[in-house]
């Protein structure tokens, strides 16, 4: 697996252990379909959590958010619903959120946005 690879992975890991810790209940990593993948798909209260996970060794090529852009946001909407579909399970509202990890001095800093836009 090449670095990058692993670094995105470590990252989702440390992501899934913050939302668990924040009281997010986890309901599926990486879910694809033909339109895309979400990162981690999250239950809070009665809200479905599609969450993008940005995870970054440095600075030089932005930060973590800066990654994220409005095209990005309106598309983890739109797989939202789609994973949504079928299911027996219903949610008073859809939420795009970003945990974005970037790494100083060897550990690693989380900043959890909420409802992005």
């Amino acid at each position: 697996m090449a670095a990058k690879d692993e670094l995105g992975k470590h990252g989702e890991q440390i992501a899934v252990d913050y939302l668990l810790a924040h009281d997010l209940q986890i309901l599926d990593r990486n879910w694809r379909c033909p339109d895309g993948e979400i990162d981690i798909v999250a239950r809070e209260g009665r809200t479905l959590v599609a969450v993008e996970v940005k995870t970054r060794s440095g600075r030089s090529h932005g930060t973590a958010f800066e990654a994220v852009t409005n095209a990005k946001v309106a598309r983890l909407h739109r797989l939202a619903a789609g994973w949504l579909a079928g299911r027996q399970e219903s949610f008073d509202a859809i939420r795009v959120d970003v945990v974005a990890l970037e790494r100083f001095a060897g550990d690693f800093v989380v900043r959890h946005e909420r409802g992005v836009c």
